[in-house]
């Protein structure tokens, strides 16, 4: 096992799922849980980056409260959706490990499973919908080819709760030397370890070339976090894509109300964006992303990350071609890397590479290693 990573949950019988497939619920109760002297604590940090780092802008990001799955397959004997290591023998009650993260349950003629970032009490699974859109809603998202992928769990749906939070209070908590305290602390007062911190939800890609390569790229020794390492294509969905027109600062969860489809647009279409400024291959080559899990780098006191799969139509030679040329966010590598499928599948903390990657490319092959989802 690797200390720096782990899997808050896969999607391996299904092989992942298509944006379809997943729902969002938004609400203030889902956000960080604010008290003054954190507050003080989180501005202390953040003005304290700025005067080194002037360049440094503030912006909102999702926060990952929990995560819901429902099935209606009535033969159903497995999870859909499941952590790392569980056994086909669980209940519908979750058990809680040591690290804090919760047992998927499992019922059914009607599965119900919910999981939460860290420990705590479950919330109640409500559904937020409305029929009118907000104005600040994106209407389209969706440039990326369609993926003719035939899921067998069509009645499977995975909802996250999402709450905001900003690039601010991930330095302030996530990120801070007292990460550890804020966890302990949230664990004692609300028996939720990941309630006082940010958790903003990030997205990367295991994406897949036509010849059957894995694309990675080899971090720049400027990045403040995971410099020189290997990393996925990768970056967070952006609250102001959904409400376009308003300042982040004006960004809050009741603009939002009513804009649930947009959200979970955002979200996939967001890591094919990562993929076409990164490694500056265009979107019209890429397929569309298939969610494979979410996992948690314990760098940064379990930030949240959300892994998928995309097909490439280009050839590694034709991905490389492009990678040279330079994109928007070419400055933040300074290499790219190929590996081919098995190569994947043979990672491990034993293999020399393992060493050389980054936390969120290590959640990334694990949840490949897990789901499969290029298998037919």
């Amino acid at each position: 096992m690797d200390s720096e990573v782990s899997v808050m949950l896969h999607c391996a019988p299904t092989q992942g799922f298509e944006e379809h497939q997943v729902q969002v619920e938004i609400s203030s109760r889902f956000s960080r849980r604010s008290v003054p002297e954190i507050e003080k604590h989180i501005e202390a940090v953040w003005n304290e980056r700025v005067t080194k780092e002037p360049w440094l802008f503030n912006g909102a990001k999702f926060r990952l409260h929990s995560a819901h799955l429902s099935t209606t397959h009535p033969q159903t004997s497995t999870n859909f959706c499941t952590m790392a290591g569980d056994t086909a023998a669980q209940t519908i009650n979750s058990t809680k490990s040591a690290e804090g993260d919760e047992q998927l349950g499992n019922c059914s003629a009607l599965n119900r499973i919910s999981l939460h970032c860290g420990e705590g009490e479950r919330a109640p699974l409500t559904i937020n919908a409305r029929s009118k859109k907000s104005i600040c809603c994106r209407e389209t998202v969706g440039e990326p080819q369609k993926d003719a992928r035939h899921s067998e769990a069509n009645g499977a749906i995975l909802r996250l709760q999402l709450g905001l939070t900003c690039y601010k209070d991930f330095l302030g908590t996530n990120w801070s030397q007292e990460a550890g305290n804020l966890q302990q602390r949230g664990r004692l007062e609300v028996g939720d370890p990941q309630a006082l911190l940010a958790q903003p939800l990030g997205v990367g890609a295991v994406l897949l070339t036509s010849d059957g390569k894995v694309v990675m790229l080899r971090r720049s020794q400027r990045v403040a976090e995971a410099a020189g390492l290997l990393d996925i294509p990768g970056g967070h969905p952006e609250p102001k894509a959904v409400c376009q027109g308003v300042s982040e600062e004006d960004i809050s969860v009741d603009l939002m109300q009513g804009c649930e489809r947009a959200v979970v647009a955002e979200i996939f279409s967001s890591v094919c964006a990562e993929v076409r400024d990164e490694v500056n291959v265009p979107l019209g080559f890429l397929s569309a992303p298939v969610l494979m899990g979410i996992a948690l780098n314990h760098t940064s006191a379990g930030r949240p990350s959300a892994e998928f799969f995309i097909r490439c139509s280009l050839t590694m030679e034709d991905v490389k071609d492009f990678y040279w040329r330079g994109g928007p966010e070419a400055h933040e590598s300074t290499d790219i890397v190929f590996l081919s499928k098995l190569e994947m599948l043979q990672l491990d903390v034993k293999s020399p590479l393992w060493s050389e990657l980054c936390p969120s490319a290590k959640g990334a092959v694990m949840l490949y290693q897990l789901v499969r989802p290029d298998q037919s």
